[in-house]
């Protein structure tokens, strides 16, 4: 694991930029430092050592020397294709999946992606040619950014490292706020830094001559067979034991984190780490530590746990909102860095349980495709009308729902964290909102539109929810405490077993994730199994109504700038409600509150000690 960054350009101080942009990154590695520079690039690269310590230092270059490349991640079947590509006559000179990269290249070309199982971003410039080639893993799980200004095209893995090159302008988005407010993250190709984009998942980048050229190699696709249950559980439980067994190829330790959940207890329990990691909280019903130390000591391994205070999570917030690059509102990333910081005291790699849901149907909101068929019955002109006329209603109890099930899922459906409507964010921006979700989703849709409704839900939850948050704060929350996370649900053969499960298979009227549970119940020691996952749940919801947490809240949102982009009337009357128990407001507040905090460290410069 590591960060990379490079530019193209004909600048002569090359040498001063690209440290200057390789340090603003160096938590991603703190072991090692490496450039390459010449006329055309500059290549920096910060190394987190996992595997070939010694030897798999970077930018590494093939035997002739014509080719160089960075790379950030880990190639899980590089063994397999380094033995294929030695029966190709290729040559190796270290043992690291890096080199695999370079031959790999020489042999397939821009093909190679296609050959790669696990997660990576990289960049290969071809002297001879002066070409450069780039791609991102096929759901995501590194982050590769790109920016061309002029004569310069510049890529990092973070954002923030562009802000050391003197060509880089830093213009805010604006427009995107509005998606972000029902979102809750930035769910476009185009970052809130104004031309700043990130290489979609499943693609590849080629520059030449000034020139970007987007290559899709791998596309996300759900083909269900109608399997024998038996037989079902049985491929899972293989495949996923054959996933375990790539995730865990490293030259040092590697732990888990654990919650009470059946993710994670179940990568737990196939891979049987030395040592696992919790977090909780004072308030019981936010606690799972007494969850995972139960596994764990059924499982004769140790657990490390840590209890997050108000004081603690309130403090550290600024910091995470600058390793996310972004503005991000999920309550989990800080919960998150927590069990990285404590995991960082005694490992540098760490396996994590993301991706479950979205993969084998996780998700209580799919369930309603089973709960509620009756409803569906009745005819939709008639649903959509009720739909349009309870809208118009103050909220109450039900009426969401009604509202709901009368709209085509393709007006309505975003992901299962929506937080604003389109029609609240008129009352809550002090500007023009132009960017409509349909927009955004559309693309997505069109692609699974012969698809039933629960797949359509899945195909829109990975690509923006799970690609561009989930493992946004996976990557991010890790890498701020320099060690690798690794996500073993998210994988290529793990992926192709679960795209094909019929809908009985994935939820019913009982349970979700009826498959997977069957098979992690032959392996978990305890009745984590059947336990509904809570993630990294936080008490948001209690803490901004204390006097301290509200204060601060109120008054970050009472600052004069603030209203350039907010009512800030409407969204202080919101955080009123909450405080005063009239409504429940408490996650719209913390959306607003994380994008202004976020907008002072990006925007304004406000120094709260990060780095």
């Amino acid at each position: 694991m590591c960060g990379i960054t490079g530019f193209v350009s004909k600048e002569k101080n090359k040498k001063k930029i690209i440290k200057k942009m390789a340090d603003r990154i160096a938590h991603r590695g703190p072991d090692a430092e490496g450039f390459y520079i010449d006329e055309n690039i500059a290549l920096g690269h910060r190394r987190l050592s996992i595997i070939d310590i010694t030897s798999g230092i970077q930018p590494m270059f093939n035997e002739t020397q014509d080719l160089v490349v960075v790379f950030n991640g880990e190639i899980y079947n590089y063994i397999e294709l380094k033995s294929e590509l030695k029966k190709k006559k290729h040559k190796f000179k270290t043992n690291s999946d890096t080199e695999v990269l370079l031959h790999g290249y020489e042999e397939w070309g821009i093909n190679l992606p296609k050959k790669l199982r696990g997660m990576f971003a990289f960049a290969i410039w071809n002297k001879k040619e002066e070409t450069l080639f780039c791609a991102r893993d096929p759901f995501g799980i590194k982050p590769f950014y790109y920016y061309q200004n002029e004569e310069t095209f510049m890529f990092a893995s973070e954002i923030k490292s562009f802000l050391e090159h003197p060509k880089f302008e830093r213009v805010l988005n604006k427009e995107l706020i509005g998606p972000y407010l029902s979102f809750s993250f930035t769910p476009t190709t185009e970052t809130f830094f104004k031309g700043v984009y990130r290489l979609d998942p499943g693609f590849s980048l080629t520059l030449k001559k000034g020139k970007i050229t987007l290559k899709r190699y791998y596309k996300i696709e759900f083909k269900e067979k109608k399997k024998d249950f038996n037989k079902t559980v049985e491929e899972i439980s293989k495949t996923m034991k054959d996933s375990i067994d790539h995730h865990l190829l490293s030259d040092v330790e590697v732990g888990s984190f654990l919650s009470s959940g059946i993710d994670s207890s179940y990568i737990v329990s196939l891979a049987k780490p030395d040592k696992t990691y919790t977090v909780g909280y004072d308030i019981p019903r936010y606690n799972e530590i007494e969850y995972a130390k139960d596994l764990a000591d059924k499982l004769g391994i140790k657990n490390i746990s840590k209890k997050i205070s108000k004081q603690e999570y309130m403090k550290i917030i600024p910091k995470i909102l600058y390793h996310m690059d972004e503005p991000s509102s999920d309550p989990a990333a800080i919960a998150l860095y927590f069990v990285a910081n404590i995991a960082s005291q005694d490992v540098k790699v760490v396996l994590s349980g993301e991706g479950a849901d979205e993969f084998f149907g996780g998700y209580n909101t799919y369930r309603e495709e089973v709960d509620l068929k009756f409803y569906n019955k009745i005819p939709y002109p008639l649903r959509h009308i009720a739909s349009l006329l309870f809208s118009l209603l103050p909220e109450f109890r039900g009426r969401n729902f009604i509202v709901r099930r009368g709209q085509k899922l393709e007006n309505n459906y975003v992901g299962i964290n929506k937080i604003f409507s389109e029609k609240e964010r008129k009352k809550v921006l002090n500007f023009e909102d132009t960017i409509k979700n349909k927009e955004i989703t559309k693309e997505v849709f069109n692609q699974y539109k012969d698809k039933d409704n629960l797949i359509k839900m899945q195909a829109i939850d990975i690509h923006f929810w799970l690609i561009k948050d989930i493992l946004q704060k996976a990557d991010r929350m890790t890498m701020a405490n320099s060690i690798e996370g690794r996500v073993p649900f998210i994988d290529t053969h793990v992926f192709s077993v679960a795209s094909s499960l019929p809908e009985e298979y994935k939820v019913t009227k009982e349970n979700t994730k009826i498959a997977l549970r069957k098979a992690a119940q032959r392996d978990i020691p305890n009745e984590s199994y059947k336990k509904k996952k809570l993630g990294f749940p936080v008490p948001l919801r209690e803490w901004i109504r204390e006097d301290d947490f509200y204060k601060e809240v109120k008054k970050t949102i009472q600052q004069d700038f603030v209203s350039e982009f907010f009512n800030q009337q409407y969204v202080l009357k919101l955080l009123e409600q909450h405080k005063n128990h009239k409504k429940d407001t408490y996650r719209k507040v913390w959306n607003i509150y994380c994008f202004i905090k976020w907008y002072e460290i990006f925007f304004l410069d406000r120094d709260y000690n990060i780095i």
